[in-house]
């Protein structure tokens, strides 16, 4: 796992190929081979793709929804809110793909419904104010789809399948979301939805003498 600022890499590169209406002035054909590599995290904005294209230029920022995995992905119609859910939270973030999850076959709710897919890796927003807010803090989940495009989804949008464990009976229910944060310094949990990183932060200070929000 590694730590990142405003650019970062994939824990493995992905074979693309490149919608060359996003990279060329006259496209004179509809896609070209690449290799998707690296990841640009801007608040505020769509996750960027960085890609090395077969001429050995390297490509910045590219949204993800410019990219497919397959070359008849690119003839499905596929926005950015198919590609992802959230934006960017800050410049910070971490990127690793599980063991346990490497390679598993999943489904994902995207914009355009529930699609299939494989597990490629995980990216996780990093210092930035939500993130400190238990109910807000998220793991955002790459898939690459049946369909031939990716998505990032957050973990409350993805259920995996993995045929020696799980037990597929439609979409889980009855899970809550976290709103509390714990400390071994403090007997009772921090209740900090809806809080900024500082009043989380003071949240903690408060508990520590005892004022604790119930």
């Amino acid at each position: 796992m590694s730590r990142y600022d405003l650019i970062g890499q994939l824990p493995h590169h992905q074979y693309v190929h490149v919608d060359t209406e996003f990279t060329h002035k006259t496209p004179e054909v509809s896609s070209i081979p690449g290799i998707w590599f690296g990841l640009v995290s801007y608040p505020g904005r769509a996750w960027g793709c960085n890609v090395l294209l077969e001429s050995g230029a390297v490509y910045r920022n590219l949204p993800l929804h410019a990219l497919a995995h397959t070359p008849n992905g690119l003839r499905l119609r596929w926005g950015v809110r198919q590609a992802q859910h959230w934006d960017c939270y800050g410049s910070g973030f971490t990127t690793l793909a599980y063991d346990t999850l490497r390679g598993l076959e999943c489904v994902a709710k995207t914009a355009a419904g529930w699609r299939w897919g494989q597990y490629v890796c995980t990216l996780a927003p990093v210092g930035d104010a939500y993130s400190a807010v238990p109910s807000q803090a998220k793991e955002l989940v790459l898939v690459a789809l049946l369909n031939g495009r990716y998505t990032i989804q957050p973990t409350d949008r993805v259920v995996f399948k993995d045929p020696s464990f799980t037990e597929w009976r439609g979409w889980p229910r009855g899970l809550k979301r976290q709103e509390d944060t714990y400390s071994a310094e403090v007997e009772q949990p921090i209740r900090t939805q809806g809080m900024s990183r500082a009043d989380s932060r003071r949240a903690f200070k408060d508990a520590i003498k005892g004022e604790a929000p119930v």
